[in-house]
């Protein structure tokens, strides 16, 4: 028997009401349910996962979320980051691991979740890890928007940013890969409260960019290579394509 089975896992989904792009999205309907009942599912459908908790800050959301059989947890709504919601929807809740699943995104895959946490429960010495793919769209090499990570050999960050790294001086001889972050975290449940004591980093606040705050601190965060590229619903405009996707995977 592998010695991580008695490790147990609990996914924390933080959820948001007020966007200033998209206003009350965890409640938007993608194909007939709730964006929040989309991701809910998929981390329910995760092995690895022991529990699943919804950590919001509307009462809205948790009326939905219970209404749909899950579970919820008011939080508070001067929260800036999900890592702070998170950190006090913890309170009460034993775990080995915690699993940060943005409640913006409704097309993770299960298989892609087991896989981080496997991988991360086997690797010796990991304390945090996180999902990453392969960008091969020539537009989102450009866009801040989707924020780029370079590893070294042994699949650990090395930087995290919003410009294209690495930078591709020669690209027609150079054999490298270019790697999107997916935002999908894995923590030891310790490290991540000794993370979240840290002030802001200087990088952190620059790129703004949370999880820079592990690299300057001299920690390391390991990259697992998902399946499926995240598909994030960040303003309405997103939802029909969200909606295409979700049929193309029949999960």
């Amino acid at each position: 028997m592998s010695k991580v089975t008695s490790q147990k896992t609990l996914a924390i989904i933080p959820a948001r009401y007020a966007s200033s792009r998209f206003p009350g999205k965890p409640l938007v309907k993608i194909a007939g349910k709730s964006m929040i009942q989309h991701v809910w599912e998929r981390a329910m459908q995760t092995q690895a996962v022991d529990e699943v908790l919804v950590a919001t800050d509307d009462q809205r959301i948790l009326n939905a979320v219970e209404k749909f059989g899950g579970k919820a947890v008011l939080t508070s709504t001067e929260h800036k980051t999900g890592t702070d919601r998170i950190v006090e929807a913890l309170s009460g809740h034993s775990c080995d691991w915690v699993l940060n699943i943005q409640g913006d995104e409704p097309l993770v895959l299960p298989s892609d979740l087991e896989r981080l946490i496997r991988k991360a429960q086997h690797t010796e010495g990991t304390k945090a890890a996180t999902l990453i793919f392969k960008i091969t769209d020539e537009a989102k090499l450009h866009d801040p928007n989707v924020v780029k990570v370079t590893l070294n050999q042994s699949s650990q960050a090395l930087y995290f940013s919003r410009s294209m790294i690495p930078f591709p001086r020669a690209p027609q001889t150079s054999n490298f890969s270019i790697w999107h972050h997916l935002g999908v975290y894995l923590f030891k449940r310790d490290f991540l409260m000794q993370f979240h004591q840290w002030p802001q980093s200087p990088l952190e606040q620059t790129e703004q960019l949370e999880q820079l705050r592990i690299l300057e601190n001299g920690e390391t965060l390991l990259c697992v290579e998902a399946e499926n590229d995240g598909v994030g619903v960040d303003v309405p405009q997103d939802v029909e394509y969200a909606e295409m996707m979700l049929k193309r995977q029949n999960i």
